[in-house]
C-alpha cells in the first residue's frame, strides 16, 4: 500500500476508534461557508465532519472492527465523529438540514448498530443528557415542593394573601408610571 495512503487510513481509523459513533452525511450541493457553518455548529455539539475517500474511510472502518457500511458510502460523503453524545451531533445536523435543506443523512454507526437516516432523525429528537437529567430531577422533587408548600400554607397562611397582594400592586403601579412615560416622551417628540 502506498504510504500516503496508509498515513491517511491511519488517521481516519484513530478519529473512528476515539468515537462512539460515526455518522454518514450526503454533502452534494452545499457551498464552501455552508460546509464550514456545519462544522461550527458540529464543533459547538462536540463532533467533527471530516471529508474522505470513501475507499479510505470503508478501509478505516474495517481496520476499527465496525459495520460494514460499504453500500452507503458512495458519491459525495462526509463522515461525522465525535466523542460526546450522539444526540447532539444528529441533532446540529438534523437542524442544519432543515435550514439548508443539505446536507442529507445517511447511514450511522452507534457502537456495532448500523441506523438508517429514519432511527438517526429519531435520534435527534432525543432530548439531551443534561435535559433528560433537569427533567428526572424536577420529577423526583415535585412530592417533596408539593409538600413544602402545604405545610408553608398550614403554619403561615398570611404569606399567600401578602404574595396575591403584591401581584395586585404590581400591575397597578405599572399602570401608574405608563401615563407618566407617554407625557415625558410627548414633549421630546414636539422638540
Amino acid at each position: 500500500m502506498n504510504p500516503d495512503k496508509k498515513v491517511i487510513i491511519d488517521a481516519l481509523l484513530e478519529k473512528v476508534n476515539a468515537s462512539p459513533y460515526v455518522l454518514v452525511v450526503d454533502y452534494t450541493g452545499m457551498t464552501v461557508p455552508q460546509f464550514s457553518e456545519l462544522r461550527n455548529r458540529l464543533g459547538a455539539a462536540g463532533a467533527e465532519c471530516h471529508v474522505a475517500k470513501n475507499t479510505y474511510v470503508k478501509k478505516a472502518l474495517a481496520e476499527a472492527g465496525r459495520p460494514d457500511i460499504g453500500e452507503s458510502l458512495v458519491g459525495q460523503t462526509a463522515f461525522v465523529t465525535g466523542e460526546s453524545e450522539v444526540f447532539a451531533a444528529a441533532k446540529a445536523i438534523k437542524n442544519f438540514e432543515k435550514e439548508f435543506k443539505k446536507p442529507e443523512m445517511k447511514v450511522g454507526i452507534l457502537g456495532d448498530a448500523v441506523l438508517d437516516a429514519d432511527k438517526l432523525k429519531a435520534i435527534a429528537d432525543i432530548p439531551s443528557r443534561e435535559a433528560v437529567l433537569s427533567q428526572l430531577l424536577a420529577t423526583i422533587l415535585e412530592p417533596s415542593t408539593r409538600i413544602a408548600r402545604v405545610i408553608q400554607k398550614k403554619f403561615n397562611p398570611d404569606a399567600d394573601s401578602k404574595k396575591d397582594e403584591a401581584a395586585e400592586e404590581a400591575p397597578a403601579a405599572e399602570a401608574a408610571a405608563e401615563p407618566v412615560a407617554e407625557a415625558a416622551a410627548e414633549p421630546a417628540a414636539e422638540a
